[in-house]
């Protein structure tokens, strides 16, 4: 890693889950998803629809807080999710789901929300850093172990979280599978703890003139 000049965005942070402090016993299983208390604010029309997509919803909470950190708004993740379904950037086999699916989605994000959006299948970690200066915030593949800095899985990818910051030691994160007051917002993963999560791609974000009519 070369050197890096600190920078950290003010990204408001959003969890995958309604209710982010109730994030450790739903991973754990002491607590089924579709009992979040909060989840009539997600979109879904069911605690089971709820249930369903509070799995698959990290991209989703990425683009909340791109949405609400460049133009101030945060739509419920579960709306955003069939928006995506719809532009291809998911695709649904019964209760199986592929994606998020980056290039479909970038696409989405650009005609959608007028943002900036750039899927990058080969984007090395030294590149975040540079993006970051120049005010663009960046979702990276990693694994849902990041949270914990845990041994090396068994392999990367597979979960995005939101890259807000960079320092000379550190990647500085908002992982919405984060545990709440240790590794959610501003989370901090030491340059080099991140190869054992990172798969190497990820999608860059930016504003791109105006905020979309209607917001």
């Amino acid at each position: 890693m070369t050197t890096v000049a600190e920078i950290i965005h003010q990204v408001p942070y959003y969890s995958q889950w309604e209710s982010p402090e109730l994030v450790r016993e739903i991973i754990a299983g002491k607590l089924s998803a579709a009992d979040d208390p909060l989840w009539g604010q997600s979109g879904a029309a069911t605690q089971e629809e709820y249930e369903f997509w509070s799995w698959r919803l990290c991209g989703m909470a990425c683009l909340r807080m791109a949405l609400d950190h460049w133009w101030g708004v945060a739509p419920p993740a579960i709306t955003l999710a069939g928006e995506c379904l719809a532009a291809g950037a998911y695709v649904r086999r019964g209760e199986r789901l592929d994606g998020l699916i980056h290039a479909p989605f970038a696409a989405y994000v650009g005609e959608r929300w007028g943002l900036a959006a750039e899927s990058r299948p080969e984007l090395p970690a030294e590149d975040i850093p540079r993006l970051l200066a120049d005010g663009r915030l960046v979702m990276t593949s990693v694994h849902p172990a990041v949270r914990t800095l845990g041994p090396e899985p068994a392999r990367r990818g597979g979960h995005l979280v939101l890259a807000v910051g960079a320092t000379e030691q550190e990647l500085v994160i908002h992982n919405p599978s984060g545990f709440a007051g240790e590794s959610q917002a501003f989370a901090r993963v030491p340059w080099t703890d991140l190869p054992r999560f990172y798969a190497g791609r990820g999608i860059v974000l930016g504003p791109h003139g105006a905020a979309p009519a209607g917001l």
